[in-house]
């Protein structure tokens, strides 16, 4: 091979995405001013135009650096001037060049290139590689259909390596253009063709796969269309034996439905875009069956469908109270929502938290609310979920695919303003498919749920109409931005009259009818009841103390029937059965609970504790003994870390002032102080029983008795203040039930007293106590309160600054 340079001026033309090489004849469009003035120059000229491709197409009025310094210097064949002021232009690569330098840039590029001439000389390998390429090429146009066959003719007859090379490079249509801009560098002939070769065997390789793909796929549409075919000639022969067309009813039937259901217009487009579907499928396909489903989904749910809220405040109050003694909290919020719902064209229904422990009546409070406000109920059973799709809905491109719990509670319910019961919110779980408390997110926010998006329905749907009520039994259980979103009504348990009420109200009455007994003379006393609920049953609500009702209506009910089949006489029949509770014993057996009771004797060194427990207040024994030993505190009574941290601080309050007390400094070091609380069996934790023990260790200590009938409450720091406690209502409630007559609860908490029903309050005293020192003068059967309380005065004093700015606690070396 041979080379011979020559220098030549001439106009630049960038191109952009297109590359032309020697040999080839193409077309294109220019528009650009600076383009068309290069095509003018050179066709004034000698008709020859260089014509290289600027790198970024994008750019407009693309710079020297922006364009390949290599191109192909071209003839043009033909200009022709269109009407929108673009010119047509046919060129014809001639031979490549290089650009020297740029002339000018105005009104149009001009370079001065080095034009490269090549003639090659015949070697066996030139010709050995001339037919594998053209063999090659030959097989790549078989199968590859945008090249057109005439193409093989042509190449048959070239024999030129640089001729063939570029004429072929300009039909490889899958070639990248930075890939053929490498080609149009690379002088060499040979080594052009060798990487053409490479390309063309990739690229078969690509085909005969494609090939392979589109005969599978042609082979598959066959099938499709087969069935097709014998699908439309079996539904002719059924028309022709006299059976309805039933999917082209079907479809006429929905669109009826579609025109006379008031539809969001985003479900209303869905809907029919489903239908246009429909009609195109065979009935018999799997995907048509998938899209009726949707469709009578979709058109079953409530859009539009609303009940009217009862609006008489009134008449929802008497309802409430006729479903549900006590339960002020709830009934007045509830009364307060249909308050405003009358004032207000559209409220955002509120997300209400029921928390509380069982039986207290949190679900069938949900049913009192839906017929208060008179709209439909439907309840979602939360407990155990672990899915997200059963909140959310599947998606439908899932075999078996379901709407989630809230819109089948929505078509179930008919309506689009229920109400939706979500019991058991703290008991949903969360696993690798998901956390549907994150899903209930959206649903229970009312800033959110009036787009609120299923899976399954894909369209949005207006939940803020809705009134969510929620039941929960542990609120720690509930994920706090959950939480967040509703608003919480805590339950307490219920007092011993407030069961009795309902058991005389309610349980009784409904347990008789369930019986067959309520046509007959039978009457619980309310001393049988109450016989029931202190020693039959243990709870904070009244599930189990229906259950016991129960159980004696069944054994009066076969009391009956073996006295009708013993033949007795009517008026022996109708005799007046009275349930006393020697009775209760009878049918129950041995009473199966105690309740706490305040001490029969004053003592020393026991004081009664009060104490909260998810089934209500409980009375608390708390013993002191003091035993020789070496001055160690040993607490007994499976007690949590923070009672046993409330009796060493206890016992460090007894040593501050033990000489104010009439005990030695180091009385301590020589015995032990035994801290127990019976009941050892069940688990007692708590910040609230501090006081409790440091008056069983003062009085064990200074060996005077404790009041018998006096019960107490609160925590206490090691100066002695006393903190607050919850949990008041519960623990008064137990101290009256067991008999106690005077109470010590912290000065903080008589705010709570509003939550203590007025009648237990008279029956009561209370001592109100910021101090330990308080509750000793008035807990101890001192013989001197008056100086026993000033020696405790002047134990704080330790505490206090002297002159010097220390205290007197501060000079203890």
């Amino acid at each position: 091979m041979t080379e011979k340079n020559k220098k030549s001026e001439i106009p630049l033309l960038p191109l952009r995405d297109t590359i032309i090489f020697p040999y080839t004849v193409i077309p294109f469009f220019v528009g650009r001013e600076k383009s068309i003035s290069a095509l003018e120059d050179a066709m004034n000229n000698n008709k020859e135009i260089f014509l290289s491709t600027q790198k970024k197409a994008k750019t407009n009025d693309p710079s020297p650096e922006e364009i390949y310094n290599i191109g192909t210097v071209s003839t043009i064949l033909q200009l022709l001037r269109l009407p929108d002021g673009t010119v047509k232009v046919l060129v014809e690569g001639k031979y490549r060049a290089k650009i020297i330098k740029y002339i000018q840039s105005e009104p149009h590029f001009k370079v001065e290139a080095d034009i490269l001439v090549t003639t090659e000389f015949e070697v066996v390998e030139e010709k050995a590689l001339l037919r594998t390429v053209k063999e090659t090429f030959d097989e790549y146009v078989k199968l590859n259909r945008r090249i057109p066959p005439e193409m093989l003719l042509s190449i048959s007859s070239i024999e030129d390596p640089s001729r063939l090379a570029d004429t072929i490079l300009a039909h490889l249509v899958n070639l990248k253009l930075t890939d053929k801009q490498k080609m149009l560098e690379t002088y060499n002939p040979l080594k052009r063709l060798e990487k053409i070769y490479e390309f063309m065997l990739s690229e078969i390789q690509i085909l005969k796969v494609e090939k392979k793909i589109r005969a599978r796929v042609k082979k598959q549409m066959e099938k499709t269309q087969k069935d097709y075919y014998l699908n439309e000639q079996m539904q002719a022969i059924q028309r022709e034996l006299g059976d309805r067309d039933d999917l082209k009813n079907e479809i006429q039937e929905i669109e009826e439905k579609l025109k006379k259901k008031k539809l969001s217009k985003e479900a209303h487009d869905k809907v029919k875009k489903e239908i246009s579907k429909l009609k195109m499928m065979s009935p018999m396909s799997a995907e048509a069956t998938v899209i009726r489903n949707y469709i009578d989904y979709v058109l079953g749910l409530p859009w539009d469908e609303m009940t009217e809220d009862n609006k008489d405040i009134i008449l929802a109050e008497k309802i409430l109270e006729e479903d549900h003694y006590g339960l002020h909290k709830v009934k007045e919020r509830i009364v307060e929502y249909l308050a405003v719902t009358a004032l207000v064209d559209h409220l955002k229904g509120p997300i209400l938290c029921l928390s509380g422990p069982p039986g207290v009546g949190k679900t069938s409070l949900a049913k009192s609310v839906a017929r208060a406000t008179n709209r439909k109920f439907a309840r979602l059973a939360l407990g155990g979920i672990k899915d997200e799709a059963e909140i959310r809905g599947h998606r439908r491109t899932y075999i078996g695919a379901m709407p989630g719990k809230i819109m089948l509670a929505l078509k179930k319910a008919g309506t689009s303003n229920p109400v939706i019961l979500l019991d058991e919110v703290d008991k949903l779980g969360s696993d690798h498919r998901g956390d549907p408390s994150s899903a209930l997110l959206e649903v229970l926010d009312p800033e959110q749920n009036h787009t609120f998006t299923d899976h399954y329905l894909d369209l949005e749907y207006d939940l803020s109409k809705t009134l969510f009520i929620a039941t929960a039994n542990f609120l720690q259980n509930i994920p706090p931005a959950l939480k967040d979103r509703m608003e919480v009504i805590e339950l307490s348990s219920y007092t011993e009259e407030e069961k009795l009420k309902i058991a005389s109200l309610f349980l009784v009455k409904k347990q008789k009818e369930a019986n067959g007994i309520d046509k007959y003379n039978v009457k619980f006393s309310d001393k049988a009841t109450t016989e029931l609920i202190r020693f039959y049953t243990r709870e904070a609500g009244v599930r189990n103390l229906e259950r016991e009702i129960a159980s004696i209506s069944r054994k009066v009910a076969r009391s009956i029937i073996k006295n009708k089949n013993q033949k007795k006489t009517k008026k022996e029949l109708q005799k007046k059965i009275v349930i006393t509770p020697a009775t209760v014993r009878k049918y129950l057996g041995p009473q199966r609970y105690d309740y706490g009771k305040s001490k029969e004797h004053d003592e020393i060194g026991v004081v009664t504790g009060l104490a909260w427990t998810q089934l209500g207040g409980e009375l608390l024994k708390i013993e002191v003994t003091v035993l020789p030993g070496k001055g160690n505190l040993k607490v007994t009574g499976k007690l949590g870390e923070v009672m046993q941290e409330s009796a060493q601080a206890a016992l460090s309050y007894v040593r501050s002032r033990a000489t104010y007390m009439g005990l030695a400094e180091d009385f301590y070091q020589n015995i032990d102080i035994h801290v127990h609380l019976p009941e050892g069996a069940i688990p007692k934790d708590g910040p609230s029983a501090g006081i409790s023990m440091a008056t069983a260790i003062t009085s064990a200590l200074i060996k005077v008795p404790v009041i018998k009938s006096l019960a107490m409450t609160g925590e206490i720091t090691l100066r002695g203040r006393i903190l607050t406690i919850g949990g008041l209502k519960e623990k008064i409630l137990a101290a009256h039930r067991g008999g106690t007559n005077k109470v010590i609860i912290p000065k903080q908490n008589e705010k709570d007293l509003h939550e203590v029903p007025p009648k237990i309050l008279k029956n009561i005293s209370l001592v109100y106590a910021e101090h330990m020192d308080e509750v000793l003068v008035n807990a101890l059967l001192l013989p001197n309160k008056d100086e026993f309380y000033e020696q405790l005065k002047k134990a704080r004093l330790m505490y206090q600054p002297n002159n010097n700015g220390m205290s007197s606690i501060d000079s203890i070396q």
